[in-house]
This record gives C-alpha cells, sequence and structure tokens, in this order.
C-alpha cells in the first residue's frame, strides 16, 4: 500500500482480509509469518530473519506479487494489548493466506502475543519468541490443549530453524537445506577442534586474536 497517509489499523484488517479472499496459488503465498509486539523487538527477531535468509527464503512485502524464490515470509508489528482488532484478524486470516507456521516474539511480563495468536490461528502451529527473559513464563504458560511451541528468551534464530524443520516434513528441498546447514555447522566445530589441538592453546589464541 503506497499512501501518503500512513494506513490504519483498519486499513492492514482490511488488507488482511482481502488477502484471504484472494484464494491465491499456496506455491505464491508467505509460507512463514513474523509478527512482534513493537518495533523494539525487531532487533531480537532480526534472528529469525537471518535464519530464514540463511535457508533461501526470501521476504514476500506484496502479496500479490510474491517474489521468484519458493519460500517466502512476511512480517507485522502485531500488539496483542494495543491492536487486538488486528491481531484478531491475523490469526483468523493466517490459514487462508497460505500461511503454514507463524513465529511470533512479545516482550515484557504480559507477552500475549504467541499466546493469543496460537490460540487463534488453531491449528496452524506457532513459534514462540519471548523477547526478554521475563517474558519466558507468559510465553510457555499455556493450559492443555492449548498448544505452542517456544524458544528461549531472545533465541528467535532458533524459532525460524524450527518452522523451517515444521516445513520441511513436507518441503524435501528445505529439509536438505537444513541438513546442509547442520553438516556446516558440524564442520565449523571440526575445524576449530582440529586448529585448537594442532596449534596448541597459545598458538590458537595467537591465531583467533589476529
Amino acid at each position: 500500500m503506497t499512501s501518503s497517509t500512513p494506513p490504519t489499523v483498519h486499513d492492514l484488517v482490511d488488507r488482511l482480509e482481502s488477502d484471504a479472499d484472494r484464494d491465491a496459488d499456496p506455491a505464491t503465498t508467505p509460507d512463514v509469518g513474523v509478527i512482534m509486539g513493537s518495533d523494539s523487538d525487531l532487533d531480537v527477531m532480526q534472528g529469525a530473519f537471518d535464519a530464514l535468509d540463511e535457508l533461501g527464503f526470501a521476504e514476500q512485502t506484496d502479496f500479490a506479487d510474491p517474489p521468484d524464490a519458493r519460500f517466502t515470509y512476511e512480517s507485522y508489528v502485531v500488539s496483542a494489548h494495543r491492536t487486538p482488532e488486528l491481531l484478531y484478524a491475523y490469526g483468523e486470516t493466517a490459514a487462508d493466506r497460505g500461511l503454514d507456521v507463524v513465529i511470533a516474539g512479545a516482550g515484557g511480563k504480559s507477552a500475549d502475543l504467541p499466546n493469543m495468536t496460537a490460540s487463534i490461528a488453531y491449528p496452524i502451529p506457532v513459534v514462540g519468541v519471548p523477547v526478554q527473559e521475563k517474558s519466558v513464563d507468559s510465553v510457555i504458560g499455556m493450559p492443555t490443549g492449548a498448544p505452542i511451541v517456544a524458544v528461549d528468551a531472545g533465541k528467535s534464530f532458533n524459532a525460524a530453524l524450527s518452522a523451517a524443520q515444521i516445513l520441511a516434513r513436507e518441503h524435501e528441498t528445505l529439509r536438505d537445506r537444513l541438513v546442509d546447514y547442520h553438516d556446516g555447522l558440524q564442520g565449523d566445530v571440526a575445524a576449530v577442534s582440529a586448529a585448537l589441538h594442532d596449534r596448541g592453546v597459545d598458538g590458537f589464541r595467537a591465531d583467533r586474536d589476529e
């Protein structure tokens, strides 16, 4: 939406509902939704974007004009407390807009965005990210029958990997990318281990500090 006037919450709700009514080909819709309670959470949630980029996802900023990449993600700020109407619209339209999994990050002691999204968007899986340590109990505190997957405080990178693992059950391409990523981590550890042993502690420190 291009306009000199900033969109209102109602404009965003209308956009989500309009996108849901398009009956778009699932191959052209965002696979992962990344939402956060405030733009102040962006630095923490950046890890999720980094992980998705690492796995070959592209950001989709226009529902009607998807990027060439097969796997994509979208991003929104959705406040559970300040914009409940937007939260409900996001969760209620998630399936019709083609989302397969949502990553939701929120901070503060009352970090309700992940939990509420999991309830509204059910059965779409939601991976919750407590933006701060004090947010952990709120994010993981769901009752029996209302599931949510959650990572540790600030671990949005892991949240995105979990989202990709969910998608990989149906997409072998993503499974292969996840395996390649994991193999790369193993290779890094092996290289460091060999260098530490072969160079000795002092030599290893000297090489690392150069």
